[in-house]
C-alpha cells in the first residue's frame, strides 16, 4: 500500500514522508471498522477539514478572477465548483478509485466507483494536503486540477447572452420564442456532453455542443442568432 499511495502523492506533485496521513485520506469507514483492532483511522475528519479548505481557495480564486461580480453571482459560481460532480472529475484525474482502502463489502458493491465515496475522498485528500504543506501551496494544487472547471465558467460567461439576444430577435421579427430541446446525451458520466437544438416558429434552426445542457443550449442559440442577424 506504501508503494501506491506515494503514486498519488506523486500525482499531486507534493514531496512527503507523512504517508500515513494520505492513507488516512484514502481510507473509507468500512475499511476502518473492519480493521478496528489495529486502531486505523479513516478519512472524515480529513474530510471535513478539506471542504472547508476547498471552499475557501474557490471563494478566493473566483473574488479575484471576477472582481465586478455581486456576492450573489460569486455564491452560485462557488456551488457550482464546489459539488459532487466536480470533485467526480477531480477523482477521475487522479484514478482516485484504485488508491481507496475500502471494507470487503464495499469494494464487493463497487465502492471504487461509487460518486460520493471518490467526491469525500477528494476532499479528504485536499486535507491532508492543506495539513501537509499548507495553503498557498494546496491553493496552487487544488487550482490546477480544478482549473478546467473555471475555464468552464469562463466560456459559459463569454456566451450567456446569446438566449437573451436570440429571443428578442425572434420576438421581434417572428412573435415567438425559441424553443430547446436536448436530443442527444454520450460520454462517460464524469465527461458527459450534451447537443442541444432550437427551434424557432416551428423550425429547427440550429444545434449545439457542449459540457452541460446549459451550455450547449447557449451554443445552438449562438448558431441561430448568427444565421437570423
Amino acid at each position: 500500500m506504501e508503494k501506491t499511495i506515494k503514486e498519488l502523492i506523486e500525482k499531486l506533485g507534493v514531496k512527503t514522508e507523512n504517508l500515513d496521513l494520505f492513507l488516512q485520506a484514502v481510507t473509507h469507514t468500512s475499511y476502518a471498522h473492519e480493521k478496528k483492532h489495529n486502531n486505523i483511522s479513516h478519512n472524515e475528519r480529513l474530510e471535513f477539514l478539506g471542504d472547508a479548505v476547498l471552499e475557501l481557495i474557490t471563494s478566493e480564486i473566483l473574488y479575484f478572477r471576477y472582481p465586478n461580480l455581486p456576492e450573489g453571482e460569486l455564491t452560485k459560481l462557488r456551488a457550482s465548483i464546489v459539488c459532487e460532480e466536480s470533485l467526480l472529475k477531480v477523482a477521475h484525474k487522479l484514478e482516485l478509485g484504485k488508491y481507496l482502502r475500502l471494507g470487503r463489502g464495499e469494494e464487493a458493491s463497487g465502492g471504487r466507483e461509487r460518486a460520493s465515496i471518490l467526491a469525500d475522498s477528494v476532499e479528504a485528500v485536499f486535507g491532508a494536503l492543506y495539513l501537509d504543506v499548507g495553503y498557498e501551496r494546496t491553493k496552487n494544487i487544488v487550482h490546477n486540477l480544478m482549473n478546467e472547471l473555471y475555464e468552464d465558467i469562463d466560456r459559459d460567461r463569454s456566451i450567456s447572452d446569446y438566449k437573451t439576444t436570440l429571443q428578442e430577435l425572434t420576438q421581434k421579427n417572428f412573435d415567438s420564442c425559441p424553443i430547446y430541446r436536448i436530443v442527444e446525451e454520450y460520454g462517460p458520466d464524469h465527461d458527459k456532453k450534451f447537443v442541444a437544438q432550437v427551434e424557432v416558429d416551428g423550425n429547427v434552426f440550429a444545434k449545439g455542443k457542449g459540457k452541460s445542457k446549459k451550455e450547449a443550449e447557449q451554443r445552438a442559440a449562438k448558431i441561430a442568432w448568427e444565421k437570423l442577424k
